[in-house]
């Protein structure tokens, strides 16, 4: 309740992940969400209520009047069953993230694919679910190679190809994926690399990671036998596909032979990701003016599998054919780009943005979606937000 009160998402973060306190333990006649729906004190209520989702929050309390005591505008004599719970806890207040990400967590879909990693080594990916927007089959086909692997204990190494789309969250999910498994990452920015040797002398390039001294090989080899995470970014804008084709033993057998070292190391436990644009065009052709909610699993593998012989042209043959599986980001329903414009307005906002009115942020939401542009994806409703911001915070405040 502390860490809720104080209002510092961080400290609800580290509370939570050090198992110092359960996201649905009751905080005195309300659950831990309540508190927090109900606190209008709270400046960064958004970024805390995703804290409690992504750690298991149950939204199903926010209806049990023992969970979220109902006010009381008559007798109290009044049935609490048959009371309004208080406003802010329903979905009809909420502003649209709010509203999306408190649905989501009672999604049938991300129910069951919470059950897939329950008890998996790689349960904490699950949380990533409340960073990013959208992309439910990814995550259900992601998670449940994961699970497999987790109880199989596969000696195949794992290769991954996120492709689709600019903007819809793929760097993002690839570079969340060692921090968020608590493991060691290195990215190369595959545009740089001009021969194999390129390659195995890279160094990491990620603004979101510690600087390393460390190349790629140095990596693998400092991590040996260890899980670990290697991005390729933009992996299909290689100059020359010769360039990968010493990841073909890696890929396949998890063994590999570096420049200057005649022992084969163990890299079987290196979870390999590449990003992509590649396909973007199918993707939204084959979507047409669906959106990624509205997909089938089963038109989900379709859509994968028809994008393996762009990537096959792309990368050759000898390296896609190695690749574990394929996930194809997908457009954003509308729930989704409301969610997306909401987050910006906060996070572009400032402090001032929280205390704004729903009702306010929802009408520069909408008007942000009007500028979206598909192919950007959401860094052009950060663009939308981004211009429409100062005169309603000006009106805000005045």
């Amino acid at each position: 309740m502390f860490a809720i009160a104080s209002d510092d998402a961080k400290s609800v973060h580290h509370v939570l992940e050090q198992g110092h306190a359960d996201p649905n333990e009751p905080l005195g006649p309300q659950s831990a969400l309540a508190f927090a729906l109900t606190n209008e004190r709270l400046a960064h209520k958004l970024d805390i209520v995703k804290a409690l989702l992504a750690y298991g929050a149950d939204p199903m309390a926010l209806r049990n009047p023992m969970l979220n005591p109902p006010h009381r505008n008559s007798s109290v004599d009044d049935d609490p069953m048959l009371l309004s719970p208080p406003p802010t806890t329903t979905l009809e207040v909420m502003d649209p993230a709010m509203r999306y990400y408190v649905s989501r967590a009672e999604a049938p879909q991300t129910r069951r694919v919470s059950k897939l990693l329950q008890a998996s080594l790689f349960r904490p990916l699950g949380r990533v679910r409340y960073e990013i927007v959208g992309q439910d089959q990814v995550f259900e086909q992601l998670f449940t190679v994961l699970n497999q692997r987790s109880r199989t204990h596969s000696a195949a190494p794992l290769v991954i190809l996120l492709c689709g789309p600019s903007g819809h969250g793929k760097s993002f999910l690839a570079r969340r994926m060692g921090s968020l498994l608590n493991v060691p990452t290195h990215t190369v920015n595959v545009t740089t690399l001009r021969s194999t040797h390129d390659l195995w002398d890279s160094y990491s390039m990620s603004p979101y990671e510690e600087l390393s001294t460390n190349t790629l090989s140095q990596f693998l080899v400092e991590n040996e036998g260890k899980q670990c995470v290697v991005i390729l970014d933009e992996i299909e804008k290689v100059e020359d596909p010769k360039v990968l084709y010493s990841l073909l033993m890696p890929w396949e057998f998890g063994r590999c032979s570096l420049p200057g070292d005649h022992r084969q190391i163990d890299v079987r436990q290196v979870i390999w990701l590449g990003t992509s644009n590649i396909g973007h065009d199918l993707v939204f052709e084959f979507c047409g003016s669906s959106s990624g909610t509205n997909i089938t699993k089963e038109e989900y593998l379709e859509l994968a599998q028809l994008l393996r012989p762009g990537i096959s042209h792309s990368l050759g043959a000898s390296l896609s054919s190695r690749v574990t599986m394929i996930l194809p980001f997908v457009p954003f329903a509308e729930a989704e780009l409301m969610a997306i414009a909401t987050e910006a307005f906060y996070s572009l906002g400032g402090g001032q943005s929280y205390f704004v009115s729903p009702d306010v942020v929802e009408r520069v939401s909408c008007k942000a979606i009007g500028c979206y542009i598909p192919e950007e994806g959401a860094r052009s409703l950060h663009r939308a937000v981004s211009s429409l911001l100062s005169e309603v915070l000006e009106q805000s405040s005045t």
